[in-house]
């Protein structure tokens, strides 16, 4: 059985765990989040917590129930913290402005580009240069700030861009006479 798999996921306060045959559904103060796991691994509720167990002889069994662990574990971080993901835009004339449920950007294109947020995401802008994206699924919560990074990535001379708050940009020396 995987190391991660053995430690069970303890529940907070507030959060419900509902395990079907098919499906596993976590409602908490955030939201609702189902999954459908995989048939080699079983979630059993155990008093507050949930353990994820390995069935035997089937394939790959071992590996996927750590899987399983770390993905319900996320699953009930979400839905009684939630994740977020921060961007900055760098460079002169990049904005951003949410409006409802859209994302306007002016990122040095001929156009503005316009960014819709699927349901259950969240996307706030304090400053003209930060985007702070919040939701319950933390696939989700990285795939839209990843769709919006893809917009206009960080080039290698200046740094211009959209990036992540927390990562590094490695310059690059530009071309010597």
């Amino acid at each position: 059985m995987s190391r991660v798999a053995k430690n069970p996921i303890v529940l907070p306060q507030g959060v419900d765990v509902a395990i079907g045959a098919d499906s596993i559904a976590v409602k908490g103060p955030l939201g609702t989040i189902k999954l459908t796991p995989n048939p080699a691994v079983v979630v059993e509720k155990e008093g507050g917590a949930l353990v994820c167990k390995a069935v035997e002889g089937a394939a790959n069994s071992d590996a996927l129930s750590g899987t399983v662990r770390a993905i319900v574990a996320n699953m009930v971080a979400g839905v009684s913290k939630g994740f977020e993901r921060k961007l900055t835009l760098v460079g002169v004339g990049y904005r951003a402005q949410a409006q409802g449920d859209t994302l306007n950007l002016t990122l040095g294109f001929s156009h503005p580009v316009v960014h819709k947020m699927p349901a259950g995401i969240k996307c706030e802008t304090p400053t003209q240069t930060e985007i702070i994206i919040k939701g319950v699924d933390k696939q989700q919560v990285g795939q839209v700030a990843a769709e919006i990074r893809a917009y206009r990535k960080p080039e290698p001379y200046k740094g211009k861009g959209v990036r992540y708050a927390d990562e590094v940009i490695v310059l690059k020396e530009t071309k010597k006479k």
